[in-house]
């Protein structure tokens, strides 16, 4: 039987980090909390004991890549400092379906939780 793996999942932004948790076996993504740095970000790969890193990748509605320069460079420190896989996924639209799956004002903090979460699903949903 192949080990249960642990995922993080991330929608980053330039004032908060969303994050969510799930794993291999349930295939359930659950927000986790929001933080404002990279280090705080990896003090969380090491308590969750994560294997996998599911990251937004922001792309622009015409499916282009969006050129910014602070997520690449959050993308290529936690590639290198977290020693752990990254995968990327598309996040154009996860804020907004988090705003549609409350109905009311989220707090921003929610938001970015709900939104790494709906990231770290849609990878899960993809899994064999």
């Amino acid at each position: 039987m192949e080990k249960i793996k642990q995922y993080l999942g991330i929608d980053w932004g330039e004032k908060r980090i969303g994050l969510a948790s799930g794993d291999s076996e349930v295939k359930l993504a659950l927000p986790l909390k929001t933080v404002a740095t990279l280090v705080e970000v990896l003090q969380v790969l090491q308590e969750e004991e994560t294997n996998i890193i599911v990251l937004g990748k922001p792309q622009k509605m015409s499916g282009a890549q969006a050129n910014n320069p602070l997520w690449l460079n959050f993308y290529k420190e936690l590639k290198e400092r977290s020693g752990r896989q990254v995968e990327l996924v598309d996040e154009r639209l996860s804020s907004l379906a988090a705003d549609a799956l409350d109905g009311n004002d989220l707090e921003k903090a929610e938001r970015d939780e709900i939104a790494a979460t709906l990231i770290l699903q849609s990878y899960l949903d993809n899994l064999l």
